[in-house]
């Protein structure tokens, strides 16, 4: 880390609990950051005064009480009227999901949900910190950069393609078969996002098995990335299981591999890297 960051962890309004914020704490001073801590039952005028005190690049707020709506937002409006308001506030502890974009209106920078890893929050705070000092870092690439499509399981390409291509007037952009996955692919252009209408080649393929459990329709959807081996890395050391540990090949030449739907709430999500003249 080329600067030494300085958090201010918080804890706003009435809790009585502050291990969350000692293990973050932790964390963040594992991480080469010096953190100082207010401990508990503090009011927004005194994190502010805190804050700028100790001339912190971030405060970090944790709220168990059910009163963030009201407390994070009057710390940054502290901040504010101090002139302070370059320090970035982010935000933690139990709160609901609905919540969270009426806080970073407020002027939150970032919500960090209960199962967040701590380095993660380190990281984000290390990239928004450099970012406002423009120092510059090594960028982190985006997990997922589009939607490349969404696969869909047919009995017949030529039963199910007059549907796309007569009724709703969709080009069809090419036909190919993919013997590594037993199946016959036909590609077709939806305009932002592309459907690749898949039917199985044998009784071996991974379609076939699919149609006979839950009949044609929706399979998986496609998830462009670059770097597709250090993606794969990337998830499984957020927890998420791989049904494929290496990159295989797919159709229209890309590099796929399919994350377990045991870890992505039931949705059968591919990687795929495109070869670099297909990914715009």
């Amino acid at each position: 880390m080329k600067k030494k960051i300085r958090v201010l962890i918080a804890k706003p309004g009435l809790d009585g609990h502050d291990r969350g914020a000692l293990i973050i704490s932790q964390a963040l001073r594992d991480y080469g950051m010096e953190v100082i801590y207010t401990g508990l039952r503090q009011t927004p005028e005194q994190i502010v005064a805190s804050a700028i005190q100790e001339d912190v690049d971030a405060i970090g707020l944790s709220c168990l009480s059910g009163a963030h709506n009201e407390l994070f937002p009057e710390i940054v409006k502290g901040l504010k009227a101090q002139g302070a308001d370059d320090i970035i506030v982010i935000g933690g502890g139990v709160i609901p999901w609905e919540d969270i974009p009426f806080l970073e209106d407020q002027g939150i920078q970032k919500i960090f949900t209960p199962g967040t890893p701590s380095l993660e929050t380190a990281k984000y705070i290390e990239k928004v910190v450099c970012q406002r000092d423009g120092i510059s870092m090594e960028t982190p690439v985006d997990i997922v950069q589009k939607i490349d499509h969404i696969g869909i399981a047919v009995e017949s390409l030529d039963e199910s393609l007059p549907f796309y291509l007569d009724i709703l007037q969709l080009k069809l952009e090419g036909i190919e078969e993919v013997a590594s996955e037993a199946v016959k692919v036909a590609f077709v252009n939806a305009g932002n996002v592309k459907l690749e209408l898949l039917e199985p080649t044998s009784e071996s393929s991974p379609i076939r098995s699919f149609l006979e459990k839950r009949g044609s329709g929706i399979h998986h959807v496609a998830l462009g990335v670059v770097n597709i081996k250090d993606r794969i890395e990337e998830i499984k050391q957020k927890g998420i299981q791989m049904i494929h540990d290496t990159p295989k090949p797919g159709a229209g030449g890309a590099s796929i591999a399919f994350m377990h739907p045991k870890s992505t709430n039931g949705v059968l999500y591919e990687l795929c890297e495109k070869p670099s003249k297909e990914r715009l």
